[in-house]
């Protein structure tokens, strides 16, 4: 069974001392900027300088894990696709410190009864944060599992009350060439846009998050929310979110523009669907090494018994 309680999890599977030591080395090196900077209005600070060690309180660890061993930190934040800062894996790591997370606001819009424009700290209160360590496999072959902070994205869709005529959900994230110099490129079309089934959306998994590993999101990690959607491939978790629109029609989403025949509105895990360019009957666990041998990909990354009969009766091959 991949979803353990959190009574039957040692706490040593989450942080290993050599990580946290680490952590504390980067908070001295950066306590400098945290007094500078000041507390902002949550008690958070939000300068990019200081972002890795602004600490998250009073969420509820372990509310979903995993059976693996949680990726190092820094693998999580060097290595990982952004392409508003560029193509590379390190990019993201190396050019987001240009993103101003503060002031940011989401616009909550479309088909709704109740529209809200919501800052980022009305968000990280809306709900109670729980710690989701969640599986993420990306397209092109290699996972990672990860401590997200978050809640459930149908806490902030029941407040909204969407109408009878949304049927998908539309995620719009930041468009700013002079802090993300990725968008000035045509790589793909800008701003980056993707989209769930209204079902899925409001699926208990789907997790509204905004931090990982007891920290707030760092800018490379998609600062300072995204959606964490762990049953599909990485790209379908929109980063730096800035609108989020209930919608009739099926949202015509970044990656499925720019080349449908290789990424499909659904996107979700399945070794039977290869990408036209890779198998995905395998995949490579980051922080293991590049001698590590690979592992089977398992369907829905994992999370069929939970997410399986959202499919029911769809050709996922068609579907794909």
């Amino acid at each position: 069974m991949l979803i353990r309680k959190p009574s039957e999890i040692p706490s040593s599977e989450i942080t290993d001392e050599s990580l946290y030591l680490q952590r504390r080395q980067f908070m001295k090196a950066a306590s400098a900027t945290l007094i500078a900077a000041g507390a902002g209005a949550s008690g958070l600070l939000w300068t990019p300088e200081a972002r890795a060690a602004q600490k998250l309180e009073g969420y509820r660890k372990n509310a979903v894990t995993v059976m693996d061993k949680p990726t190092p930190y820094k693998d999580v934040t060097t290595y990982n696709n952004f392409y508003e800062f560029g193509t590379d894996k390190s990019d993201p790591a190396e050019y987001a410190s240009s993103l101003k997370t503060r002031p940011w606001q989401v616009s909550v819009e479309g088909e709704v009864k109740r529209p809200k424009v919501y800052d980022i700290d009305e968000l990280l209160k809306l709900a109670p944060l729980e710690e989701r360590i969640y599986r993420l496999r990306c397209v092109e072959g290699w996972s990672m599992v990860i401590p997200w902070i978050g809640y459930s994205l149908v806490e902030l869709i029941k407040r909204v009350e969407p109408t009878g005529n949304a049927k998908y959900v539309e995620f719009v994230t930041l468009f700013s060439p002079e802090q993300m110099p990725g968008q000035r490129s045509s790589t793909l079309k800008w701003p980056y846009v993707e989209g769930l089934r209204m079902d899925e959306a409001m699926h208990p998994l789907t997790l509204l998050t905004l931090g990982l590993y007891g920290e707030v999101l760092p800018n490379q990690n998609g600062a300072p929310v995204r959606i964490i959607v762990p049953w599909k491939y990485g790209f379908k978790s929109a980063k730096s979110i800035v609108k989020i629109r209930f919608v009739e029609k099926e949202p015509l989403t970044a990656w499925n523009r720019a080349a449908p025949r290789e990424y499909g509105f659904y996107s979700n895990v399945n070794p039977a669907v290869d990408h036209p360019r890779w198998s995905q009957a395998s995949e490579r666990v980051i922080g293991g090494g590049f001698l590590a041998p690979k592992r089977k990909t398992l369907l829905f990354n994992g999370y069929a018994d939970q997410v399986g009969q959202l499919y029911a009766g769809m050709d996922l091959k068609k579907n794909f």
